[in-house]
């Protein structure tokens, strides 16, 4: 049985770490507002230049049935290399948040290698690097920047350096496996395909306008040449914006239980304390009665 003396340094060394916990917990809810907020300023634009891409689409085949689609689909024949964006979190402390998608991105990895194929990391975020490196896949892109400070200009860059290497042939195709924001308490990894990119995929739930109603200029062709690349760019930093969000979710429910597990292992430590110390005092009592008679 612990001391007295122990009791209570171990009372105090939760107290300590339950201000941390309480305070990482506010931080967390903090920064989860901000990127809500970023994920919803962006989702108006996105919507409208899908709305914008399905009409133009519609209006394709129309104007110019013999073209080439932008970025044409290749197979597992015509090319052997893949490409697997994980974004993950550069620091601990929300669950098992980084544990999903790098668990994920390992069974991709495997299933790709086991194809046949070889594979190309590119990770965004310092965990996901980390483990990835330890089991032989280090990142060909340092994404520690991009993840701390999500910024359009640096995903638009990553974006359009994977857009050529599958343009070229390079990559037969791309994959994302991220964390997707469901709720605050909520989070769901996925891996999709990112190139070929789908844009009807991306556009669900978008309602498509009758093309016949407008006036294209220039032609439906260039409008959509100029479109698909802004989309697509558009959407890989869409899902750094909602990794980025239920990384802080994930953050904030953990700070959340360890908060509660601290005050529950607090509770009962100071119950085990204050019945240890009347303990003592009462066998001080008998001790003093014995002696008095």
């Amino acid at each position: 049985m612990a001391t007295l003396r122990e009791t209570k340094d171990r009372i105090a060394s939760v107290r300590s770490t339950l201000k941390i916990t309480g305070a990482m917990k506010l931080v967390a809810s903090a920064k989860l507002r901000k990127a809500q907020q970023a994920v919803e300023a962006m989702l108006p634009y996105q919507r409208e230049l899908q709305a914008t891409l399905r009409i133009v689409q519609a209006a394709l085949p129309k104007a110019a049935p013999e073209q080439e689609p932008f970025f044409p689909e290749t197979t597992p024949e015509t090319g052997r290399r893949t490409a697997l964006v994980l974004v993950s979190s550069n620091s601990s402390l929300c669950g098992a948040f980084n544990a999903n998608a790098i668990r994920c991105a390992l069974e991709q990895i495997r299933a790709i290698e086991t194809s046949g194929a070889e594979v190309d990391v590119y990770a965004l975020g310092r965990k996901g690097a980390d483990a990835l490196r330890k089991l032989g896949h280090p990142s060909l892109f340092d994404g520690i920047a991009l993840v701390a400070h999500p910024a359009y200009e640096g995903a638009s860059a990553l974006a359009a350096q994977l857009m050529e290497a599958h343009e070229e042939g390079r990559y037969d195709r791309v994959l994302l496996v991220y964390n997707h924001f469901v709720s605050s308490a909520s989070q769901q990894t996925r891996c999709e395909t990112w190139l070929p990119f789908e844009p009807e995929h991306a556009a669900d739930g978008v309602e498509t306008a009758d093309p016949e109603a407008y006036i294209m200029e220039p032609s439906a062709r260039e409008l959509h040449e100029k479109l698909l690349p802004q989309l697509t760019r558009l959407n890989l930093y869409t899902v750094l914006l909602d990794s980025v969000a239920a990384e802080h979710a994930a953050r904030t429910i953990a700070m959340q239980t360890a908060t509660d597990n601290a005050e529950r292992l607090l509770s009962e430590l100071t119950l085990e304390y204050n019945k240890g110390r009347q303990q003592k005092i009462t066998a001080e009592i008998l001790d003093l009665m014995g002696g008095a008679q």
